[in-house]
């Protein structure tokens, strides 16, 4: 149990560089910080591969097909708009509204999975989506009350970033575990390493789109970036090569790790960590303590996540049986 909960506890702090490195990186687009990261991940993944080629092998066209989906779903389009989130509205807010995720992918299994893997009551969820909702609400108001007028329309575009950011990766492991379920047989450390391998040419084709962009002007780098490495190259690449080796594998092997030596319900639970250091990430970036009423946001955000991670759902089975039991 201790070993498994630290293994969790290590997984969070390495996923929350994640929502701190577009803070840390302010002059670098959301495009630069998307292609940086996922090229160092890709590169990574090259020696993996060779541990994998077996399994690898057996991937056919469509699965590769899959994994080209789901990695520039649920990895290019959820950094590319967490990151321009993150420096729009700054850390707090959006790293609320993705610690959200568990409850929504709840929410959207009820309709796409009910007849699968049974549903949650309504009833029963309501009470988690009215702590989150007065979570996100208090975090909202800090935020808010920090900002100058003219930085209004900004704050909503980062907001409206991270809501896109949420569906992303809502979307993702729906998909990626409905993968998995129809390859019962297939090794998920090597599905891994495929959707890694997948994202080595997807980011040298960004950094390619990005290298025309700055030769015409197209408007997806800031005017008189230095591209490639930007205004401080030496900052840049270490900091994409630290999330891609922590943030995309190491941080995904403790949580392997973690998922293997504790109860699930429990598990579940533990994600918590990653919103709760990404948060502190944020404020030791700003050198400050967050407000009584910003505290009271996540305790908040964390109480009604814990509440839907502790709810079962009802079988499906049990739920053909109501029917006639009551008649």
């Amino acid at each position: 149990m201790l070993s498994g909960f630290l293994f969790a506890l290590a997984a969070g702090l390495m996923w929350g560089l994640v929502f701190v490195t577009p803070l840390l990186l302010p002059d670098y687009p959301p495009a630069m910080l998307m292609a940086g990261r996922y090229l160092a991940f890709g590169l990574l993944a090259l020696p993996l591969a060779l541990i994998d080629r077996r399994e690898l092998r057996r991937l056919t066209r469509a699965d590769w097909l899959d994994a080209v989906k789901l990695s520039a779903i649920g990895n290019f389009l959820y950094y590319l708009t967490l990151a321009g989130a993150i420096q729009r509205a700054g850390g707090p807010l959006p790293t609320m509204i993705i610690g959200t995720l568990p409850v929504v992918i709840a929410i959207c299994s009820n309709h796409r999975n009910a007849a699968r893997d049974g549903h949650y009551r309504w009833r029963d969820l309501a009470p988690a989506l009215l702590l989150i909702a007065a979570g996100i609400g208090c975090v909202n108001q800090v935020e808010q009350a920090a900002l100058a007028p003219q930085a209004m329309g900004r704050y909503l575009q980062g907001a409206g970033l991270a809501l896109i950011a949420l569906a992303c990766w809502t979307w993702y492991p729906i998909r990626n575990a409905d993968w998995l379920r129809d390859h019962a047989g297939r090794s998920p450390r090597a599905w891994a390493t495929a959707q890694g391998l997948v994202t080595l040419p997807m980011a040298a084709l960004a950094f390619a789109v990005l290298a025309v962009a700055d030769r015409t002007g197209w408007p997806l780098l800031p005017a008189g970036f230095d591209f490639p490495a930007g205004p401080r190259p030496w900052p840049f690449i270490g900091l994409m090569a630290a999330v891609g080796l922590f943030a995309s594998w190491l941080g995904t092997l403790c949580w392997n790790e973690a998922s293997q030596r504790l109860p699930t319900a429990l598990v579940g639970q533990l994600i918590v960590f990653e919103t709760l250091v990404a948060l502190a990430y944020a404020q030791l970036h700003r050198g400050e303590w967050p407000p009584l009423l910003g505290a009271a946001g996540v305790a908040l955000l964390i109480g009604g996540v814990c509440w839907a991670l502790r709810l079962k759902p009802v079988p499906p089975a049990r739920e053909r049986q109501l029917p006639a039991s009551s008649a």
